[in-house]
This record gives structure tokens, C-alpha cells and sequence, in this order.
């Protein structure tokens, strides 16, 4: 994860992206049976982000390939190889447009009872200490608990590479008092839980090269429907023009952007780029 803030994208009406990404698992003797799922494909649209064209090809290996909407509308792409003899890579590109204006993303009103944005899972289960973090995001409305929730969260992890891993729990991060984007949005959706505020979690993008960006949305009430509002408890602050939406689930296991399964020999590696551009801005006219 790599904060491009400075980026300054306020007043623009319309921007382009692009996303470039590769994942490459590299074998030290030829394997069998892989399985693989990948959660890489940006959203048809979300909110205010739309996804123009996009382009997935895998090379090494020769593969099957099945491509689905999942419940939440990921697309969620599954590769099977029967042999891969050194490595198999995966290569990404994506274009998209936000339309600044057409957003937040809208949902019908009953989404705010949704249980599985509503119940603890696995990865979010609260302690005594989330309960008491939770505690202290007491707020007039929906919207200002969950502001609330994300100044907690990034108060509560210190920023820190390898300190976690993906199996890590919102309790277990917290305790460690060190953790990384995802840490800081389980925590956050913990907390969110605990005060009864739909919330998931977001699998995406920060403008620039590096890794993957997480961050939450919290459904609040809008007029006759939900909306989801986008906040960083990573970095403490609302999400905006910088940030790329790729997937949204419960937590980070129902949007992990790369898992599977093979046969053979430990010991493979995966090595994988991620590099986003703003490929057009049209700024308002004073």
C-alpha cells in the first residue's frame, strides 16, 4: 500500500485510470491440480466508478478459465491448470472512469438489516478491547459514529509491514498494537459491528505503485435508500478521488485478491507489480 495523496484531484469532474497489476507463482519442480481464484477485475460500477474496458491473461500454463458475478457483484475469475511446469502469471489491465457526482454507491434501504454486514465473522470477532474501542464512538447519527470508528481504528495500530498475515484477526492486530491496511479495516469493522452499522470491507486500490490498499464502507440512511460512505481507517480519513474500488465482501477472505490450491512440492513463490495512473482529469471551469 502506497499513499499518492498528493495527488490533487478536487475539482475534477470526470477521471481516467488505469490499472496494471501481475501476480507470478514461480514452482521449484513442475506441480499439478492448480486451482486458482482471483479477485483482481474492478467492479462494473461503484458509485461513481465505472469500469470502461479491462483485459486478464494468463500465460504458462495451459488452463481453463471460468469468470462469475459473486452475490456481492465481484467478479471473481477461477483458473485451472491440470500441470504447471516452472510458474504461471496472471496480468491485469483495467480502465475505468470515475464520473464524480454519480456516487456514493446506492443500495436498497433493507441492506441497513443485512446480516452479513451486521454479524461478526471469523476475521472481525470482537474482544473486550474492540468492545471498549467501540465504546468510544458514541454519535448523534450513523454517519458520525462511523467517522468516529475510523479516527479510533487508525489511533489504535501503528503502521507496520510483516508484523501481521492475512489470517491475522481485528482482536489479534489490535493486541499487537501494530498492523497493515487490512488490520485497520477489520478493526474498524469490528467496531462498526458492535455499534450496529452495516459495514464492509474494500478491496482496492491508492493511486501510484506498491500493494493493494483496504480500506471500509458504512451503509448509513439516505432519503428512501442506503448509501455507502468510504472511510480509511489506514490512513483516518474519508476515502476519495485517489482510492480504486476492485471488490467488497465481509472481509479480506471474501475478496483476497489471489488464493488457491496445488499439488506438489512446497516452496513456491509469488511475486506480483500494481501500478495505478490517472490517465485523464476534466477539471470543473471557473
Amino acid at each position: 500500500m502506497t499513499d499518492h495523496g498528493w495527488m490533487d484531484l478536487d475539482g475534477a469532474r470526470r477521471i481516467g485510470y488505469r490499472v496494471e497489476q501481475t501476480f507470478r507463482y514461480a514452482y521449484d519442480a513442475p506441480v499439478t491440480a492448480l486451482a486458482q481464484r482471483l479477485v483482481v477485475v474492478p467492479r462494473r460500477r461503484h458509485g461513481d466508478l465505472y469500469r470502461r474496458a479491462h483485459r486478464l491473461t494468463v500465460t504458462g500454463a495451459a488452463h481453463a478459465r471460468r469468470d462469475r458475478l459473486d452475490s456481492a457483484g465481484n467478479t471473481v475469475v477461477r483458473v485451472v491448470a491440470a500441470r504447471v511446469e516452472r510458474a504461471v502469471e496472471f496480468r491485469l489491465t483495467a480502465d475505468l472512469d470515475r464520473v464524480v457526482g454519480d456516487g456514493p454507491p446506492a443500495l436498497p434501504l433493507a441492506a441497513l438489516q443485512d446480516p452479513r454486514l451486521l454479524r461478526a465473522t471469523r476475521l472481525t470477532a470482537p474482544d473486550e478491547a474492540l468492545r471498549e474501542l467501540a465504546g468510544r464512538c458514541a454519535g448523534a447519527d450513523a454517519e458520525e459514529k462511523a467517522a468516529r470508528a475510523c479516527s479510533v481504528a487508525h489511533a489504535a495500530l501503528t503502521y507496520g509491514f510483516g508484523a501481521t498475515t492475512v489470517s491475522t484477526t481485528a482482536a489479534q492486530a489490535l493486541a499487537g498494537g501494530t498492523g497493515v491496511c487490512q488490520d485497520s479495516a477489520h478493526v474498524m469493522l469490528s467496531m462498526c459491528r458492535l455499534l450496529g452499522l452495516p459495514a464492509r470491507y474494500v478491496s482496492g486500490h491508492l493511486i501510484g505503485q506498491g500493494g493493494t490498499h483496504a480500506w471500509v464502507e458504512v451503509l448509513v440512511p439516505r432519503g428512501d435508500r442506503a448509501v455507502a460512505l468510504a472511510f480509511d481507517p489506514c490512513h483516518g480519513r474519508r476515502a476519495g478521488n485517489g482510492y480504486v474500488t476492485v471488490a467488497v465482501g465481509r472481509d479480506y477472505a471474501d475478496v483476497a485478491p489471489t488464493s488457491g490450491t496445488y499439488v506438489g512440492a512446497p516452496g513456491g513463490t509469488l511475486t506480483g507489480t500494481r501500478d495505478v495512473t490517472v490517465t485523464s482529469i476534466d477539471r470543473e471551469r471557473v
